[in-house]
């Protein structure tokens, strides 16, 4: 299904799995206005047509641990060794997001680690690992969320026109 493609009940559908990824297909297809076989029918489109591409649980990690989160701004001497920047990026478990960006950086990170002695450890090996050519490392300790990522916005569910 080409997101040209998606109607009104598409775009609901979507809206309404971002807030609650688990609710039955029955409370889906009233909420939308559907029965639930062509609730289901869209919902499986969705799925192979890769806009719906996973179903995660959002964890409360101060329940289970007091993990500190660090923004990471990251500059490379060069953007020839972007590959293999990015390919030790993805090794290190503890980088739970990463953005490539434009401006005085090249990317952007989000880690959460144990402590900050172990964060600082990851970052020492980036920046001493001569092959990926890290210039500098800024990072940012999170205080607290303001608030957390719920999913995108409707309006921009509604695919442009071609």
């Amino acid at each position: 299904m080409p997101p040209h493609r998606l109607d009104a009940i598409d775009i609901k559908i979507l809206a309404a799995l971002q807030r609650d990824g688990r609710m039955t297909v029955q409370k889906l297809a009233a909420g939308v206005g559907l029965s639930a076989r062509p609730c289901l029918e869209r919902v499986r489109r969705l799925q192979a047509a890769g806009i719906i591409t996973a179903y995660q649980a959002v964890i409360d990690l101060q329940q289970l641990s007091r993990p500190v989160t660090i923004f990471a701004e990251i500059a490379l001497e060069s953007q020839a060794r972007r590959d293999q920047v990015e390919r030790r990026l993805k090794q290190i478990e503890e980088m739970v997001e990463c953005w490539e960006i434009r401006g005085a950086f090249d990317y952007v990170a989000r880690f959460v680690c144990r402590d900050l002695a172990h964060y600082e450890s990851l970052t020492a090996g980036l920046i001493e690992e001569p092959v990926l050519g890290v210039a500098r490392i800024v990072s940012h300790i999170v205080l607290r969320p303001v608030r957390r990522f719920g999913g995108y916005p409707a309006s921009l569910l509604t695919p442009r026109p071609s």
